[in-house]
C-alpha cells in the first residue's frame, strides 16, 4: 500500500493522496484518500470523491469537517465543494450547532477563523449554512450527494430570481 499523488508518484509523509494497492505488479486505485506520518503509519482521509478543488488546492472534505467539529459549539458538520466562477469550487459547510447557539454572521466568522487556525488557512469554508440535521442513511452514514443536490437547487433558485 502507498499514498500516491495525481501523477501516480508516492507522496511524502504528511501529504494527502490516493491510497493505492500493489497487485500483480500494478498499482490499483482504492478511491480512498490517506497520508502517512514520518514513522510510516497510514491515516485515512476520506473518499476520493469527497475531494474539493479550489483555486488549484486539493482539499479533503473529511479534514475540513474534522476541523469544524473541534469547535465546542458544533454538534455535526459536513463539507462539500460548490461551483465558484473565480476558484472553480469553494468549500461550503453545513453545520448543526449545539442547542442554545445561533448560526449568525458572528458564528460564521468564528467558525471560519477556527478552521483557518486548525488546518491550512485556504481550507476554510467560504460558505456556511446552518441546518437542524444532516442527511444520513439508516446506518448513520452521511449522504453528501443530498447536500450537493440541496446546494444545486439553492443555486438554481438564486439564478431564477
Amino acid at each position: 500500500i502507498e499514498v500516491h499523488d495525481a501523477a501516480g508518484k508516492p507522496c511524502a509523509p504528511g501529504v494527502v493522496g490516493e491510497l493505492k494497492v500493489l497487485r500483480r505488479g500494478q498499482w490499483i486505485a482504492t478511491k480512498d484518500l490517506g497520508r502517512t506520518d514520518e514513522d510510516g503509519y497510514f491515516y485515512h482521509a476520506g473518499r476520493a470523491d469527497d475531494v474539493i478543488i479550489s483555486a488549484g488546492w486539493t482539499m479533503s472534505a473529511v479534514e475540513i469537517e474534522d476541523a469544524i467539529l473541534k469547535h465546542p459549539d458544533v454538534q455535526e458538520a459536513a463539507a462539500i465543494g460548490i461551483p465558484d466562477a473565480l476558484r472553480g469550487q469553494i468549500v461550503k459547510a453545513y453545520v448543526v450547532l449545539r442547542p442554545g447557539h445561533t448560526g449568525d454572521a458572528a458564528m460564521t466568522k468564528t467558525l471560519q477563523d477556527h478552521v483557518k487556525a486548525t488546518v491550512a488557512p485556504y481550507k476554510y469554508p467560504r460558505a456556511i449554512e446552518y441546518i437542524t440535521d444532516l442527511p444520513k442513511t439508516q446506518t448513520g452514514k452521511l449522504q453528501r450527494f443530498e447536500l450537493r443536490k440541496k446546494a444545486a437547487e439553492s443555486a438554481s433558485r438564486k439564478m431564477a430570481s
